[in-house]
């Protein structure tokens, strides 16, 4: 794996590791952006902040990395409703600034292309020595 990606990985893996720890230690931030068609809020932010440890735990592993990216990948998407509903209702959250609430929704994306390039191999690079002549 080339250093960048590993810088990739490490990226991810601080982003999902401290944010999990915040799900539990600034849960009720986390309960106050969950938008209200999202029934059990609580715990909904309590089992996304578990998924986000074990995520950040698996992409450590070689045998785990990519099942784990895959479900980090997909539990960013299933949180860009949160996201969504504070760039919305700017009013509701008068601590952030409109831009940086406009600007987490371009991180979002930026997460995620972080995730998908610093887990999935580039197609071609297949490096299992050659075996016979030529």
């Amino acid at each position: 794996m080339t250093l960048s990606r590993r810088l990739g990985l490490g990226v991810v893996f601080a982003w999902f590791f401290f944010g999990g720890i915040g799900h539990f230690a600034l849960a009720g931030f986390f309960v106050s952006i969950v938008p209200p068609y999202i029934p059990m809020a609580r715990a909904v932010v309590y089992l996304s902040g578990v998924c986000e440890l074990a995520g950040a735990a698996g992409i450590l592993l070689p045998q785990t990395r990519r099942a784990a990216g895959i479900g980090l990948f997909l539990l960013t998407l299933c949180v860009t409703p949160a996201n969504v509903y504070m760039w919305q209702h700017p009013e509701l959250f008068p601590r952030f600034p409109e831009p940086l609430l406009g600007a987490r929704l371009v991180v979002q994306v930026a997460l995620l292309a972080c995730i998908a390039w610093s887990i999935w191999p580039r197609q071609g690079r297949y490096t299992q020595p050659r075996v016979g002549l030529a």
